[in-house]
């Protein structure tokens, strides 16, 4: 696993863009019928899609925000210059990964998708887990005891919530870190939620096209002038510290 984990970790920033691609596949069976849950059958896919995706975010967001952990790697294998115990790592071992899989699982359900959610999830949660047996193996050899220390106090995967309100009280969020660090994943995010409720839900636009059409210029025009300013403001260097 860990060999395994070690070549998907070359790639990793590409496995959200794949995952999210495949949402489109057209013709798959639906996850919520007409036939099982009523003729507002796609509320269901929605509400709770839009729940659990939003929550990924959301983890994502504060792990940035209060306490960001550099394992981007080095020359496409795990690297980590320190051991990151403070934040949301106080409570998570793996608060950036566990938002991923929240973010894709929602959006899957949120695509009523399921070939998405039945195949597709199940595989994704397989290559994240073997992304973080490489990660572990490469922190245990290095930071030794300290590490497994760490392991025994914090969850690898589901979130000790104990602490969690003396977490965001004693520390500051950090917006800047967060825009610099996460205006690209969320930017196809939002996208991606966006063209799903435009084109799997036409029931959203009384089934009219030129509404909704209008409605995916509008959205996605406001999205890329923001991540254009944001991008800008990135470069000028204002959004340091």
């Amino acid at each position: 696993m860990v060999q395994i984990g070690n070549f998907f970790f070359k790639y990793r920033n590409w496995l959200f863009i794949i995952f999210y691609a495949l949402l489109f596949v057209p013709g798959v069976p639906q996850l919520f019928t007409e036939k099982n849950f009523g003729p507002n059958y796609y509320w269901y896919p929605i509400i709770i899609g839009l729940i659990i995706t939003i929550l990924g975010q959301a983890i994502r967001g504060a792990t940035i925000g209060l306490a960001y952990i550099i394992r981007g790697g080095k020359n496409k294998k795990v690297y980590a210059e320190d051991l990151v115990t403070t934040g949301i790592f106080a409570h998570c071992r793996n608060p950036l990964y566990v938002g991923n899989i929240l973010m894709i699982a929602g959006v899957g359900i949120l695509s009523n998708s399921l070939l998405y959610v039945v195949i597709m999830i199940p595989f994704f949660l397989f290559i994240w887990q073997a992304i973080v047996l490489a990660e572990e193996n490469f922190l245990r050899n290095k930071f030794g005891e300290q590490f497994n220390d760490y392991c025994a106090r914090v969850n690898r995967w589901f979130p000790k919530l104990k602490g969690i309100s003396n977490t965001f009280s004693g520390m500051r969020f950090n917006w800047k870190r967060y825009l610099a660090k996460e205006h690209t994943t969320t930017f196809i995010w939002l996208v991606g939620i966006i063209l799903i409720l435009l084109f799997f839900y036409p029931e959203l636009t009384n089934n009219d096209a030129h509404l909704r059409n209008t409605l995916l210029v509008i959205m996605l025009a406001v999205l890329l002038i923001i991540y254009i300013c944001i991008r800008i403001i990135k470069k000028q260097g204002r959004l340091e510290g």
